[in-house]
This record gives C-alpha cells, structure tokens and sequence, in this order.
C-alpha cells in the first residue's frame, strides 16, 4: 500500500450518499453490530448524518483511496469523552486502509484521551485500533441492533 494514495478530506453532504450504501452491506452490519435499527432507512440516516456534519464537536473525515472514497473516519464525543469511528466499504477490507486511515487522522485529531468501542468479535477492527497504539481498558455490555441482542463490546483507549 502507498501512503500517498490516502488521502482525508472533510466530509460534505454529497459524500452520504455513498456511505450509506457502505452501511447498508449485511456483512458490514453484522460485524459493526451497534448500527441504527434500521439500517436501511436511507432518509434517516441522511438526516442524521446531515446534522452531525455541522456540528462542531464531530470531525469527521472521508477517507480516499486510490481517488475513490473507501469509507470515513470520525471523532465525536459521548458523554464527555471523545470517540472514534470508522467504516470502511467491504471491498477494501484487509488491505490495511483503516489503519492507515486512523493513523493519519490521529494526526488530525487532537483529541485525547480518545476512546474506541468495538463488538467484541471484530478481529480486524481489534487490529486497526491496537496497530495505531489504542490499549484494550476494559469491557462492556450493550444491545446491538444489527444482531438483535445484547453483546459484549471491548473499549480501547489511547492516552497520546
């Protein structure tokens, strides 16, 4: 992978289109597990998504790869503790775009303590976290839509 074919810009409104088709892959849902209740609703998540982009407490950021928007990266704050987030289309899965992506971002993002939240079963989300210097603190229990159940999820801090 050539880290000159990454790039982040900010996200604008025309890029939802794209990443709500990314969230609307089964695959992706079953493996992201905390998503909307329905996933499908196009409009709901336009509108959310609308408003979370002039929001000035959430920087998020589209993630281009080779020109091509693989997926977004995304820091917003629950709580009082920032959060980290990101969803890459499955077509670039495995190819190490998400942990190149978060390295970059990281460098962005001033933000920290910074947190992430994985369901405890994505292995490779596990790896982006852990491979861009995020420390496993602890875990927790919650209800995840796209499974229907409550799950563990496993929280990863990153302190610098």
């Amino acid at each position: 992978m050539q880290a000159t074919d990454l790039l982040l810009r900010k996200t604008v409104i025309t890029d939802l289109e794209i990443f709500y088709l990314f969230q609307c892959d089964e695959k992706a849902i079953q493996l992201a597990a905390f998503t909307p209740n329905d996933p499908h609703n196009k409009e709901a998540y336009l509108d959310k998504y609308s408003k979370l982009l002039i929001d000035p407490t959430i920087n998020m950021q589209t993630i281009l790869w080779q020109q091509s928007i693989a997926g977004s990266v995304s820091k917003y704050e629950m709580e009082g503790d920032a959060e980290i987030t990101y969803w890459i289309d499955r077509r670039w899965w495995g190819k190490g775009i998400a942990s190149a992506a978060l390295k970059k971002f990281l460098t962005m993002e001033s933000a920290r303590p910074i947190f992430g939240r994985i369901a405890w079963d994505n292995i490779g989300s596990q790896k982006v976290l852990e491979h861009n210097g995020f420390k496993l603190i602890g875990k927790d229990r919650g209800f995840a839509n796209a499974r229907k159940m409550e799950i563990e999820e496993f929280i990863f801090k990153l302190e610098k």
